[in-house]
């Protein structure tokens, strides 16, 4: 039975990738790559819409595989790759470019915030591209479903719609993918601000937990985290944002239900809580933390594999863009 294809990726855009992408990003592909033929990338193509220093960039990408790979994504049961090392990626951007209206791609909520926040002389073209790009990623694949975040909606309807145009325009050439929006329940929340989704862009890291920090500050960080002065362990993401982020984290990392947190909890303070979780995160963490060493120790075998999933990657895309070459009309060489 042919497994249905996936496409996911992450920016190599800090040196550790924070709960918010292992919760909402890591452990459902680790679980997508055993029912799906999934592609997962590290998107550093994307990366450089802003700016980057050359040796972080190189160094942050492998970072984020060997996180990858001690999370559970597993070179040989999915496709790993580096987005730079395929090619197609911005070949097929380019052609997406001149089937995308000028009107379309300055509609694009993140675009329009991000040049609102900096201003059009901060703003580059390849910000402004980088939905085109998104589509080529996913198109390239002939993929069925595309998990990501909700604020990431928008460019994979932008996807659906180009694919179409195109397939309308020159002929059935690529599938038309579905999203599939992570559960509300999976979005994790900064600890000193639970009402701003936890981000590695955030000014302030008092509120982010991240993979590959020590253990110690791990723990400080959560018995710091925001609460409220109601007392009480309860669910309630209106009125107790920072409770309720606390027991999310707390119900995915340990597998239990939040009823169940919240039995064990009851009568009890918000400190027990907090240990609590400090306990199941950074147990979680560090046979990661451990994995991550060993990887990034033996740089050239984490290239090597990296570069065996680049070639299987290449084999599919390359595929599908020389179909688009030839019915766009482009010579093909002899």
């Amino acid at each position: 039975m042919t497994k249905t294809r996936l496409y996911s990726g992450m920016q190599p855009s800090a040196e550790s990738l924070q709960i918010g992408n292992y919760i909402g990003a890591l452990l459902p592909w680790k679980s997508l790559q055993q029912t799906h033929d999934a592609f997962f990338s590290i998107v550093d193509l994307h990366a450089i819409t802003v700016a980057q220093d050359p040796t972080a960039l190189r160094e942050n990408t492998r970072r984020t595989a060997a996180q990858y790979i001690a999370a559970g994504i597993d070179p040989a049961a999915s496709t790993l790759y580096v987005q730079s090392h395929v090619a197609a990626h911005a070949q097929l951007a380019w052609v997406l470019n001149t089937i995308t209206g000028y009107g379309e791609a300055s509609r694009m909520t993140q675009f329009k915030d991000k040049s609102a926040r900096h201003g059009a002389d901060a703003t580059t073209v390849g910000l402004f591209a980088y939905p085109t790009l998104m589509a080529a990623d996913i198109l390239l694949y002939q993929t069925s479903l595309v998990p990501v975040g909700e604020d990431q909606r928008q460019h994979v309807e932008l996807t659906r719609d180009l694919a179409a145009r195109f397939n309308a325009r020159f002929g059935d050439t690529f599938t038309i993918p579905e999203v599939a929006i992570q559960k509300e329940t999976a979005k994790i929340y900064d600890l000193q601000n639970p009402l701003s989704k936890m981000s590695k862009s955030a000014e302030s890291h008092a509120g982010v937990i991240w993979l590959l920090e020590d253990s110690a500050v791990t723990r400080k960080k959560i018995m710091r985290a925001v609460t409220d002065t109601d007392g009480g362990v309860v669910f309630d993401r209106e009125n107790k944002p920072g409770v309720a982020n606390l027991l999310t984290i707390y119900s995915v990392l340990a597998e239990r239900s939040v009823q169940s947190l919240e039995d064990e909890y009851a009568g009890r303070g918000y400190g027990d809580l907090k240990k609590g979780l400090a306990e199941v995160v950074t147990s979680t963490f560090d046979p990661i933390r451990a994995r991550v060493q060993e990887l990034l120790d033996d740089p050239a075998e984490l290239d090597r594999l990296l570069a065996v999933n680049a070639a299987h990657a290449a084999e599919v895309a390359n595929e599908t863009l020389a179909t688009v070459y030839d019915r766009v009309g482009f010579l093909q060489p002899r």
